[in-house]
């Protein structure tokens, strides 16, 4: 059999092309290529060659559209034994190709032309064609034979030179063919086919065989015409021979002679037949079937689309020519020579000529047929030519897994042989086929070709959705996938090929390893090794092994990266541009879509930035990764490789690094990796590809779901782009940058020291808070990191900030009261809760017509983020509060004060009290002597001791002279000592702390639901003393501080305001509200008016005094008293007052029988009117007949209350009256001398 034979093929004249001496390949290519223009030489241009010696035989030939047609055969090809039988196997002629310049002796390449064209016996015509001669042999005027010397010139000469060269070729052939006509008409000629060749003849068979040699010569003569290009002559002796083949029963050369008349039909229709061929045709006894045959050709579409009735008349005669062939088979020669493979030509030709989509079924079904032949064919060669054709066919229809089926075939039968150049032959046809079995080489991969091949499916019927058609493909082929990639490695291994090798081991290895039994995964990487032990170092191939890489993730930069815009125009640059993060957008942006597919990721010049990627190793062996690194497509980074060793079935997450080197963007496709001793570029969208087709089912597994991996979102490589230098500010605490551990309320500082590590000077600093518990950072010194500036590169400030340990919540409290606090530690700093120290800070602006030109060009500024890693761990916690009041009755004495003077100097003589006496004093609204204390019950539930103190800031007095008041501003009481996991009782005494008056927009509310009060003066009356209350209430509790101590370093302040709000709340009536009225005495000798009840002033005046001698009250001595009784109320009240005095043991002692007490006066029944906010006193006299201790105490009944007293009287009825009765007040009576 021949490859790539057509129907024209009987028409095409064989040439021999000849390498003559030593010709380089590149340049043999090249003028071969040159001869391949002119295969088809049209007969009206060789007219001025062409010399009629006699009558051509050629009657019907079509100067003016014939043409002769060529098959150039570099290096020619053994004759054939089926010469005779097909002419155009013959070699018809001989053209040398000589490079001059490699043989400059021309003699020699004559001698060389010679010796080579006469190993063809058929040869006609020869020619030697020498190019690019030198000047001494184009000098040479000797003549040889067929050399024909093509001058130095450029392409269009010397393509136009080798024409006429081929147009003389043409004339010469024409010629010749016509001599062999004339003598084959007149002499007749012998012909057989290796079918004829038997040893012995019979009689019968002689007789037979020369009734066959006309039918034979009729046929010969045919091809020859058909060769000389007059297809009308050649259907006349086509004619002629299948008349007399018929009666000699001849059915291979009847069968031959209709495979020429259908050549001759086919080039009669593409000569445009007119009616004179058409009566031609007739008259030689074609018949009225062929006539109109032709005359329906006349409307074939001159597009190249055939006609109807043509393909059926080519299908008709052709089925009779494969008819005819197989009835040519003789069971005899059946082991020396078989009609079989003509029988197979004739339905390749068959189907090469109905090869398109529309007839794809029966093109198909010819293929098959011819296939299933080939199990016949004796010859290995007439095998791999068949299935090479087979293929080829299939491939035109596109069927590609057909084609690459037969492809196999071929690559089958040249691995039976056992030689280098059939196992290259091999590994390309199998390479041929990779694509249809989706194993190919990314090397043969166009980005045209990738990207049909997601859009199309790869089946026969071309109609399949993608998405199935992947899905049938990975679930059935699988196998044969991976006999395909195990027999290229077997090819590969054979020629010698190790890149070819380690390339198919390498996609066997990675695409088909759940497959692949563990003994077979060694042995795929042993064969990986051992060809890259035959390679050179440093080869690199397209195709990745092991492992796999996807992208993890592209990390923040540290918060020392954040780049944030600048606006010089503004004092405050920073503020109104959030930073980059380093994507553009960030949490930290406001009102701007997440758009992640449009991310862009900045880098800075000389900044070391970090990939994130992750591996897996899915196979039963150890993978040692020589080296791997980012593979970025642009010049302006630098990567730093990293060597890798991953355990069998195992992934890992690795950092890889770089520093970017220029301004510009940065494309970064995958990694780079050194891997069995060659160098492959993994990319990140051939692994999503991957991990998508596992998600769907379309792939076989997925590699790091395999080695155990989570499954992770599909990370996409963002649009990074490279900007100038910028200052680099980094941080760390002195001391270590571990947690800042603090109880609640613990007051400590903190160093931090600021570092300028990057390449330009900052200039430009501002620093702020962010984050939770802001109020925890007491204060920063900014002056230190202020006057530090510029900060050039290398240099270092460090600042001091003070932090305070703040009160934590129910919820924390209980997670930090554990025994082992630190446990809680990463819980509490994940939370958030701390707070962090923003620094602004930029480096010099530029130049300053640029910056008005372009703002754009502004450098960008910065923010660090030094978090404030503070973990806050309960200390002290309160477990209840309440409010302690103590009463002591005052002592009546001598005294210049008045009720409505409290705060004046006291008596001078009253001086040498203690500190402590401060706190206990004379209740200035209810004239008694008061201590009320504020109890905290506390408990430890840390592993420390805590020492407790409490100190109380005493209120100022009005008089700065006062050295008593000076000296007693603050006072601290005895520390409290709380042991581990116990509890303790702190009592804090609190001042006497009351309103001056009382007044009715207290009981605003009460009063305005009963319409007694409105209007706007009221209502602000009500603010200003609602707000006086309450100031009232944050200055008593402000002035109390409970502060502990643990150890040498940690000390902080325990916020007891709760507590004590939580106490006061239930009695703020009783502590902050006066009384409506205060009852007080004093005694009044000699009728002065220097006598007054004895009180305790406020903190600037006296303490508790015991009534001295002058001051102290006689037996048997008429006594003169006064009680002073002061309205507090801003309303004049009226009332019945009435005094009692009585004795130690509570008896009155005025009334009864055993009255001790004498009096003068009115001391029941007194009515009084006391002023708004004034005081009226009434005097008596008592003779006191028993010296002792005796008690007087005032009351008084109010007639006609108002709402405001019944308020704070707590009376419900209007009727009801109003009692009000003063503390009581000792009187020591000494006895006389």
């Amino acid at each position: 059999m021949e490859p790539d034979v057509s129907i024209e093929t009987s028409c095409m004249i064989r040439i021999a092309v000849l390498p003559i001496g030593d010709v380089p390949s590149t340049l043999l290519r090249d003028y071969h290529s040159m001869l391949l223009r002119h295969c088809t030489i049209p007969l009206s241009t060789i007219s001025s060659f062409y010399t009629e010696h006699q009558k051509s035989p050629f009657a019907h030939q079509p100067w003016e559209t014939g043409s002769l047609r060529f098959k150039f055969v570099l290096g020619g090809a053994p004759p054939s034994p089926w010469e005779d039988f097909q002419p155009h196997r013959k070699i018809l002629g001989v053209i040398g190709i000589c490079h001059c310049p490699s043989s400059p002796d021309l003699d020699l390449v004559i001698d060389q032309f010679n010796a080579a064209w006469r190993g063809y016996s058929s040869v006609l015509v020869q020619r030697c064609f020498a190019f690019s001669p030198g000047d001494s042999q184009l000098e040479d005027t000797k003549k040889r034979e067929n050399l024909v010397l093509f001058p130095p010139s450029d392409r269009p000469a010397q393509e136009l030179h080798l024409q006429t060269m081929m147009q003389d070729i043409s004339a010469s052939l024409l010629m010749e063919f016509e001599k062999w006509v004339l003598q084959a008409e007149s002499a007749g000629t012998i012909l057989k086919t290796p079918l004829d060749s038997q040893a012995t003849l019979s009689s019968e068979e002689v007789i037979k065989a020369k009734k066959r040699r006309l039918a034979r010569a009729q046929k010969t003569i045919g091809d020859y015409c058909l060769l000389a290009g007059s297809p009308v002559d050649a259907n006349a002796h086509y004619s002629t021979a299948l008349e007399l083949a018929r009666l000699t029963a001849d059915y291979f050369w009847y069968a031959g002679a209709l495979e020429g008349s259908v050549c001759a039909l086919l080039v009669i229709v593409a000569f445009e037949p007119n009616s004179s061929a058409i009566c031609n045709i007739w008259w030689v006894g074609m018949g009225f079937r062929c006539v109109c045959m032709l005359m329906a050709s006349l409307q074939v579409d001159r597009m190249g689309q055939k006609d109807i009735a043509i393909e059926d008349e080519v299908r008709y005669r052709y089925n009779s020519v494969i008819v005819h062939y197989r009835k040519s088979f003789i069971q005899e020669n059946a082991q020396r020579v078989s009609p079989l493979t003509f029988e197979l030509e004739a339905t390749l030709k068959l189907a090469r000529f109905l090869c398109r989509r529309e007839l794809a079924k029966e093109v198909a079904e010819l293929l098959t047929s011819a296939a299933d032949g080939a199990k016949s064919l004796i010859d290995a060669s007439d095998q791999l030519i068949l299935f090479v054709e087979i293929a080829r066919l299939f491939g035109t229809l596109g069927y590609q897994r057909k084609a690459a089926f037969f492809s196999r075939q071929v690559a089958q039968l040249y691995l039976q042989q056992e030689n280098r150049f059939a196992a290259v032959s091999a590994m390309q046809v199998l390479a041929m086929t990779t694509k249809a079995y989706r194993v190919q080489s990314r090397t043969s991969i166009s980005k045209q070709s990738l990207s049909d091949e997601t859009e199309t499916g790869h089946v026969d019927s071309g109609k399949m959705h993608h998405q199935s058609v992947v899905s049938l493909f990975e679930s059935q082929w699988s196998t044969l996938q991976m006999v395909v990639l195990r027999e290229i490695l077997l090819s590969a291994v054979r020629a010698g090929d190790p890149l070819a090798a380690w390339s198919a081991a390498a996609r066997l290895l990675r695409s088909y390893y759940p497959l692949i039994t563990p003994a077979g995964q060694n042995g795929l990487a042993r064969a990986l090794t051992n060809s890259a032990e035959r390679l050179p170092s440093g080869t690199r191939c397209a195709d990745p092994a092991l492992p796999f890489i996807r992208l993890y993730s592209f990390p923040l930069h540290p918060s020392q990266m954040d780049i944030v815009k600048r606006n010089p125009a503004r004092e405050d640059w920073w503020a109104g541009s959030a930073p980059s993060g380093p994507f553009i957008y960030t949490p930290f942006s406001k009102g701007e879509s997440n758009d992640n597919s449009k991310q862009e990721l900045i880098w800075i010049v000389g900044e070391p930035v970090q990939v994130f990627v992750e591996l897996a190793n899915p196979c039963g062996f150890d993978l040692s990764v020589d080296s791997i690194y980012l593979s970025v497509q642009s010049g302006n980074f630098d990567a730093f490789p990293l060597s890798v060793d991953l355990p069998p079935n195992s992934s890992q997450v690795i950092t890889l690094s770089g520093i970017p080197t220029s301004i510009g963007p940065v494309v970064i496709r995958g990694c780079t990796v050194h891997c069995f001793g060659v160098i492959t570029e993994h990319r990140f969208k051939d692994v999503d590809n991957l991990l998508l087709g596992a998600a769907q089912g379309l792939v076989l597994s997925d590699p790091f779901r395999c080695c155990g991996s989570p499954r992770l979102r599909s990370v996409s490589v963002p649009s990074i782009s490279v900007i100038p230098p910028l200052p680099l500010l980094v941080s760390h605490v002195v001391g270590g940058d571990g947690a800042i551990i603090l109880y609640e309320g613990e007051i400590r500082d903190v160093w931090i020291n600021l570092a300028n590590a990057g390449t330009v000077p900052i200039e430009q600093v501002h620093i702020s808070l962010s984050g939770k518990n802001q109020d925890s950072v007491i204060s920063i010194a900014y002056e230190n990191l202020k006057s530090a500036l510029p900060l050039k590169p290398g240099a270092e400030v460090t600042i001091p900030v003070t932090l305070k340990g703040w009160r934590l919540f129910l919820g924390e409290s209980d997670t930090a009261a554990g025994k082992n606090a630190f446990g809680s530690m990463g819980r509490t700093l994940k939370d958030g809760s701390s707070p962090s120290l923003l620094i602004h800070y930029a480096g010099p602006l530029g130049d300053a017509q640029d910056i008005e030109t372009n703002k754009s060009s502004v450098p960008p500024g910065r923010r660090l983020i030094v978090p404030l890693q503070i973990c806050v761990l309960q200390g002290l916690s309160f477990v209840k509060a309440r409010l302690l009041s103590m009463e002591i009755p005052a002592h009546v004495g001598e005294s210049p004060s008045s009720l409505a003077n409290m705060d004046s100097k006291p008596f001078g003589e009253a001086v040498g009290y203690s500190k402590i006496d401060r706190l206990v004093k004379i209740d200035p609204f209810r004239g008694s002597w008061g201590l009320r204390f504020l109890e905290l019950e506390l408990s430890n539930p840390t592993d420390v001791v805590f020492d407790i103190s409490v100190s109380v800031q005493l209120e100022k007095s009005g008089n700065e002279d006062n050295l008593s008041v000076d000296c007693a501003a603050e006072y601290g009481y005895p520390k409290t000592r709380i042991d581990r996991d116990h509890f303790a009782r702190v009592l804090i005494p609190l001042e006497h702390f009351k309103l001056p008056f009382l007044d009715g927009s207290i009981f605003s509310k009460d009063l305005q639901s009963d319409g007694s009060t409105a209007g706007r003066n009221s209502n602000f009356s009500e603010r200003n003393t609602k707000a006086e209350l309450n100031a009232s209430i944050k200055n008593l509790i402000s002035r109390i501080k409970v502060q502990w101590q643990s150890g040498r370093n940690s000390s902080g302040e325990l916020n007891c305001k709760d507590a004590i709000q939580a106490a006061l709340q239930s009695s703020v009536m009783d502590v902050l509200l006066p009384d409506p009225l205060t009852f007080g005495f004093r005694l009044a000798r000699n009728g002065s008016e220097n006598a007054a009840k004895l009180d305790l002033p406020k903190e600037s005046d006296t303490s508790i005094q015991h009534i001295a001698s002058k001051n102290s009250v006689i037996a048997h001595d008429m006594t003169p008293f006064e009680v002073l009784v002061r309205n507090n109320t801003k309303e004049t009240i009226k009332m019945n007052l009435s005094v009692t005095c009585r004795d130690v043991a509570g008896a009155n002692s005025i009334e009864g029988a055993k009255a001790t007490v004498i009096w003068a006066g009115v001391l029941s029944g007194i009515t009084m009117e006391v002023p708004p906010l004034e005081e009226t006193k009434h005097g008596f006299s008592l003779y006191f007949l028993v010296p002792g201790e005796y008690t007087l105490v005032a009351a008084a009944v109010i007639d006609d209350a108002n709402d405001v007293l019944r308020a704070r009287a707590k009376s419900e009825s209007s009727d009801e009256p109003i009692f009000c009765r003063g503390p009581p007040f000792h009187v020591h009576v000494n006895g006389t001398a």
